[in-house]
């Protein structure tokens, strides 16, 4: 039999196929934007420590990825048999559709969205906790976007499935696309013909789609966003308008009670022991560096101090307050508000790829409600004109060396004007020439009196910043010493072999000087003229 063309093109003048069409449509878009939806707490809990949020979870994406939708389709529309309540409902041809197709995309969704969770590093996570955000926040804020990102092109792909599936709803009368073809070449046997028809409309559909999901992912796609850097008289501009930002802990007294007390801390990783007791105390307006090798525990020991690992034994006391007991690990007010106190700098930056610098540096203070939209906005200009970066407020951390985004980390934690600052190693995953300008932020920050505990292999800093220096061996305090005690001191010989200098730096105050003289007024300098 010859094909007929012009019977093949009649078709799509014909209302009954339009109508099939916008019927595919609406329950294919319907289906996936339930599912996408419902698929991501299913996600959430498939990932959670909760057994009984993980175990339900797992146990619904194997079932309903294993059970074939034809057979979903048809269960569902014959429950009315069984329940004859839900006949209202389950004998219209759409909604047991619907429900069907909900029902089984949800579980490859949250596949998907689990898939996006974990792709996101632990780190920013961690970031958002020392923030101070809740776990609601830290998701919705931070995690989320980023997921969506990267779940987008898979989550688009699972729609086109969503739209050759409607074609099983024929089976339950559904006038859709494959049922009224089946009903047109019944009557003429143009069998080809309509199929032909058929198949052009669902490539419409799925092409007309493609276009907007490709625009959807030109418009987040953060690698096609290059903001430009403001020129100098742009920046001058600006900072005419701002305040200049200074260290909360600019005015803290040095002879006050502690700043932070470490009691008998202790910590293990299964069977590593890797924190053995520690006690410490560090006074207010001090700068306490923490040195020894890989493997001694000064990571450990700092990330305890910020909570973001659990005490196994001993307590920390902030300011004269209890902050984190080994026997009391459940969130509580006293622990919030001690976080909202200590800022963190992390090794990898961690800074949010998907909001700009800025908006990086104002989220915490705009989440706890600390400041208006306006007056968060100024507190981050100022502050990041204080660390050199002004000019490149509206780039995203992918436009920024990795001293810069240090900085814009630095900045983001003294957003919340903390009373105590932690650095882990920040300069250790920087290239040799971009270390000089974090260190100067640091050395700034000394000189107006911020307290500070400093984990670093940068030996000639630690002794001419430091009020004092920890050396930690085998996961205990060696000695807790200032920088003239451990050049005069006949026991610190270990500690000189491990700085590795026959000749140490001379003294503390002469060298934190020279330190800040030579780091140029940093609203004036810093990134204004490097890339």
């Amino acid at each position: 039999m010859k094909f007929d063309l012009q019977y093949m093109l009649s078709l799509f003048a014909m209302p009954e196929l339009w109508h099939a069409a916008l019927t595919v449509i609406e329950l294919s878009a319907l289906s996936w934007i339930l599912a996408v939806v419902l698929g991501f707490p299913l996600a959430c809990a498939r990932l959670s420590r909760h057994v009984w949020l993980s175990v339900p979870a797992r146990l619904y994406i194997w079932f309903f990825r294993s059970v074939p939708l034809l057979v979903a389709v048809i269960v569902i529309y014959n429950l009315p048999q069984i329940f004859p309540a839900t006949g209202p409902w389950f004998s219209h041809p759409f909604f047991s559709g619907t429900v069907a197709l909900v029902l089984t995309e949800t579980a490859y969704m949250a596949e998907i969205h689990r898939g996006g969770l974990s792709a996101v590093a632990r780190g920013q996570h961690e970031a958002a906790f020392a923030l101070g955000l809740r776990p609601v926040g830290i998701q919705w804020l931070v995690i989320i976007p980023q997921a969506l990102r990267i779940a987008l092109p898979t989550l688009a792909n699972q729609y086109i499935a969503c739209v050759k599936l409607t074609s099983l709803i024929s089976v339950i009368s559904l006038g859709e696309l494959l049922l009224v073809g089946q009903q047109l070449y019944a009557q003429n046997l143009l069998v080809m013909e309509t199929l032909c028809a058929i198949t052009v409309y669902y490539v419409g559909i799925v092409t007309v789609f493609g276009w907007i999901i490709r625009y959807v992912e030109k418009h987040i796609d953060l690698q096609a966003r290059r903001p430009a850097a403001l020129d100098p008289a742009e920046v001058n501009a600006l900072r005419a308008r701002l305040t200049p930002a200074t260290a909360a802990a600019a005015t803290v007294m040095r002879d006050a009670a502690p700043a932070l007390v470490l009691r008998g801390v202790q910590k293990c990783y299964g069977e590593h022991h890797v924190l053995k007791g520690i006690d410490l105390q560090v006074r207010r307006g001090e700068v306490v560096s923490i040195i020894g090798p890989s493997g001694s525990g000064k990571t450990s020991l700092i990330r305890t101090i910020n909570a973001l690992e659990a005490l196994d034994e001993g307590e920390i006391v902030l300011f004269g307050k209890p902050f984190l007991e080994a026997r009391n690990q459940q969130a509580n007010r006293a622990r919030r508000d001690g976080l909202l106190n200590v800022g963190m700098v992390f090794q990898s930056f961690n800074l949010f790829p998907h909001r700009t610098i800025v908006e990086n540096v104002m989220l915490a203070p705009r989440y706890h409600r600390r400041r208006s939209a306006l007056e968060a906005r100024s507190q981050a200009l100022g502050l990041l004109d204080k660390v050199g970066l002004l000019a490149h407020a509206d780039k995203y951390p992918h436009q920024l060396s990795g001293g810069q985004q240090q900085r814009v980390a630095i900045a983001r934690a003294l957003a919340m004007e903390p009373a105590i600052m932690l650095f882990d190693e920040p300069t250790s995953a920087l290239d040799p020439e971009l270390v000089g300008d974090v260190l100067k932020v640091i050395a700034a920050l000394a000189e107006e009196g911020m307290t500070m505990l400093i984990v670093t292999h940068e030996m000639d800093f630690a002794m001419s910043i430091s009020d004092r220096i920890v050396f930690m061996e085998d996961g205990v305090i060696q000695l807790a010493a200032s920088p003239d005690e451990i050049r005069e001191r006949a026991d610190t010989d270990r500690i000189r072999r491990f700085i590795g200098a026959e000749q140490l730096p001379g003294s503390k105050q002469s060298e934190r000087t020279a330190h800040v003289a030579t780091s140029i007024p940093l609203v004036n300098q810093g990134a204004l003229g490097s890339a």
